[in-house]
Parts: C-alpha cells; structure tokens; sequence
C-alpha cells in the first residue's frame, strides 16, 4: 500500500524523518500502523531532497530492496541535509514488478510525486483508458509500468496546460474516480511547495512544532507521539509551504481545476 512523506523548513539531515523518529519512515516499512492495507511495505524505497544552491531540480535515489535492508544509506542520510524532503516506502500492488522505476518518488524538472494507494483495475481496460490521456510527449519519458508512474504524467500535463498544483492533483483523481475506485493519496512538492490528496488512505500534518519546528510536515501517518498531528479528513487536499497550511475538500480543487 506504501507510505510517504514530505517535509518544508529549515535544513535537517535526511536521517532525522527516514530513521531517527520512533515511527519512522524505516519503521513504516516493516510495521506500519495506520496502513489500511496490507501489512508491510517491503517492495522498495526512495527519497529526493533539494539544494537549491546547486540546482532547481532534485536529487533523488531509489532502490528495489526493503528500506530496512538498506544499510548503505543510512551513512549518507546522517551527513545530508535538506531544506525540502519527500520520501516513499512501497508494498507493490500485483502483478506490478519489484523493480526501481516502480518506486517513488517519481522526478522531472523540479517536481517530486508519490502515490500512496492504488487505482482499481489498472491492469485492464482502466489502464489502458487512462494511458490514453497521456500526452505523446509525456508517454516517451514513462520508465516503468506502475500505476502511480501514469497518474505523474497526467499531473505533468495537466501543469504544462496550465493548471496549479493543488488543481493538477484534483483534476487527476477526478478522471480516475470518474472511471474506477481506488486509494489515491497523491503527494507532489516542488521544494517550496508540498500539494498532497487524502482519498482512501491516511494522511497527517504537523506544522510549525516537533519534528516540523519552524516548518511543516505531510505524512502517512505520525512518525512519533506529539501531539501536534492533526488527521487530514477522506477526499480532502492540502496545500502547504512554510509560511502555513490550508486542507480543503477536494470537491472544491476540482471545481477551480
């Protein structure tokens, strides 16, 4: 079912959201508390972070194996520090294949995106349907097969058309919701910007205190106890930055799409 992060504030090394928290992002992986779905996250990982002095677009790394099994980063993670942070732990829906370019966070430009959850009968004739909205320009760029890949690249066209984030995002879940059902919480940030949908599956923020001091958090689920975390209601958006956080319906994103 996965779980996915996204952190705005003051620069702070990737292993204080990834591993330092009592339910962190490592935790999640092996023992979820709030999945709705599935009990573990073992299909991969990945988590990109922005250096806005090096260059717009972010750095990012994935791997097929289990967050936990991915001793390696940990070192890294101790001694990188970002200001802006998304981050992702996958349990593959089947038949979709282990494999990197299936992970999030997906890339292009400045844009980092994650999808929490999964559209129904994406292997069929949904699949199919919903490919067919894909500009031809965007197609040629899709690495992977997943579901939460096709979904990026709707998103992608539907801000080169013009849309803001928070209208991609619902404009997005209201042609898959129009064609299927699903758990669809979309999460894209742009290192200024986190855009995310509560549709099916959890969603918290914790903004300005604890682990978000002087910023903001969006996250699957609480990676500790404080009790700043506020549950983000079904079919709702949230649109944040470091200067606040605004959760709408996503009826209402839809209708301004």
């Amino acid at each position: 079912m996965c779980r996915h992060l996204a952190y705005l504030g003051p620069p702070r090394s990737l292993a204080s959201l990834l591993y330092d928290p009592a339910q962190s992002l490592e935790q999640q992986s092996w023992r979820p508390l709030r999945q709705r779905e599935g009990a573990m996250n073992a299909d991969g990982w990945g988590v990109g972070w922005w250096d806005p002095a090096i260059r717009e677009a972010p750095a990012r790394y994935r791997t097929a194996s289990p967050m936990w099994t991915d001793r390696s980063f940990r070192s890294v993670a101790e001694v990188v520090r970002s200001g802006a942070i998304v981050a992702a732990v996958r349990s593959a829906t089947p038949p979709s294949p282990i494999v990197d370019t299936g992970n999030a966070p997906f890339s292009s430009g400045p844009w980092l995106f994650s999808l929490n959850g999964f559209v129904t009968g994406f292997r069929g004739a949904v699949g199919e349907a919903l490919r067919r909205l894909v500009t031809e320009e965007r197609a040629v760029g899709i690495e992977g097969t997943s579901d939460s890949e096709i979904l990026f690249a709707l998103v992608l066209d539907a801000l080169a058309d013009g849309a803001d984030p928070a209208g991609a995002l619902a404009s997005v879940t209201a042609e898959v919701l129009a064609r299927t059902d699903g758990r669809l919480n979309l999460l894209l940030a742009d290192g200024h910007h986190i855009v995310g949908t509560a549709c099916g599956n959890s969603l918290f923020t914790l903004a300005g205190e604890g682990l978000a001091q002087d910023g903001v958090l969006v996250a699957s689920e609480p990676l500790d106890d404080h009790r700043g975390w506020v549950e983000v209601p079904d079919r709702s958006l949230i649109e944040a930055g470091i200067g606040g956080l605004l959760t709408t319906p996503l009826t209402e994103a839809e209708g301004a799409a």
